[in-house]
Order: structure tokens, then C-alpha cells, then sequence
């Protein structure tokens, strides 16, 4: 069964009729979800996939409980070992959602460096990931570096200092790219 990974922004609280007719699409296609616990774009995926009737999500979390859980759906708690409230601590469940996805959804807003993130982490895993930049209104698929490399364009020069800071965006790309030279040597 296909399990996907949809998360995004935490300051996209309305989602794009073209993003809620893919969610459509998932639950009709009966597809295994998997969802993060944060305000923001997970809550209202969490909102739209409760209307749609989805029974296959699961809503993961770092913690003893999840901040949301709007469907009241299955649970799997992440333990970290991270200080709680923290970065780390909150990345630890996204980590583990592109781990046990076969593909990513991604609602992003061009400056979140945890969605961008998610993106990121499911390359690691060679898995594809399809987001849908906010401010363009149009969907992205990302397999490759070249691909990530043509998303992170839409980022403003603030956008991508911030992503150096917090995800050390330069070296995740060159460590991808090595990965990608290493596959045909």
C-alpha cells in the first residue's frame, strides 16, 4: 500500500483548491497518510482529510501527545532524545514520516525551512517528493538535486540565509549531489 508524507508551512492556514482535489484524490485512491501534529498546514490537512472521510491517516508527533489530532485518528509517538521544544525535537517525527512514506506532499510557502526540509530528507531516501509552492499556485516534482536546486529558486536571498542557519541548506545539497555521483562510479 502507498503510504504519503503530507505536510507543509506552519503559516499556510488555508490550502489551495488544487492542493484539496490531490488530497481528494489520495483518500479516494486509498492511500495510507501520514501527517505531523503542528499548527498551521499539518492542522489544516488534518482539517480537509477529516472532512474527505480519510481512515487511513495516521498523525505522528514528538512527545507524549499530539498538539493536533483534529480526525482523532491513530497515534505514533516519536521519542527523542532532543530537548523538548526544540528544533531537533520537533524534526525528529518529520525524520521518521519520510522514512515510512513512499512519496512526499508538500504545501510550501517558499521560506519554510522544515518543509524545505521534508523535501530534502525524502531525496535522502530516494523517494519523490511533489510540493506546491504557495505563491506560484502550481505543483513541483522533485526526484534529483537539479530539481530541489530549481524549487529552492523561488526562495528570496533572506529565505535561503535563514535555510543556511537552521538546515545548513549548502552542504544537505552537496552532500545529495556526492550521493548522486557515488551511485554511478
Amino acid at each position: 500500500m502507498t503510504t504519503v508524507f503530507i505536510a507543509g508551512s506552519m503559516n499556510i492556514k488555508h490550502l489551495d483548491v488544487r492542493v484539496k482535489e490531490r488530497l481528494d484524490n489520495i483518500v479516494t485512491s486509498d492511500f495510507a497518510i501520514v501527517v505531523g501534529d503542528a499548527d498551521g498546514a499539518d492542522t489544516s490537512i488534518q482539517t480537509y482529510l477529516c472532512s474527505a472521510g480519510s481512515t487511513k491517516t495516521i498523525v505522528y508527533c514528538s512527545g507524549d501527545s499530539p498538539r493536533n489530532n483534529v480526525g482523532k485518528w491513530p497515534v505514533e509517538v516519536v521519542t527523542t532524545s532532543h530537548t523538548k521544544g526544540s528544533r531537533a525535537f520537533f524534526t525528529a517525527k518529520d525524520l521518521r514520516m519520510a522514512e515510512v512514506a513512499d512519496i512526499g506532499l508538500m504545501v510550501w510557502d517558499t521560506r519554510s525551512t522544515g518543509t524545505l526540509s521534508n523535501v530534502i530528507e525524502l531525496l535522502v531516501h530516494k523517494k519523490k517528493a511533489v510540493v506546491f509552492v504557495n505563491k506560484e499556485k502550481a505543483f513541483k516534482n522533485v526526484t534529483n538535486v537539479a530539481q530541489l536546486e530549481e524549487l529552492i529558486g523561488y526562495m528570496s536571498p533572506v529565505a535561503k540565509r535563514k535555510a543556511e542557519e537552521k538546515i545548513r541548506l549548502t552542504d544537505r545539497i552537496e552532500s545529495l549531489k556526492h550521493e548522486q555521483v557515488s551511485m554511478f562510479v
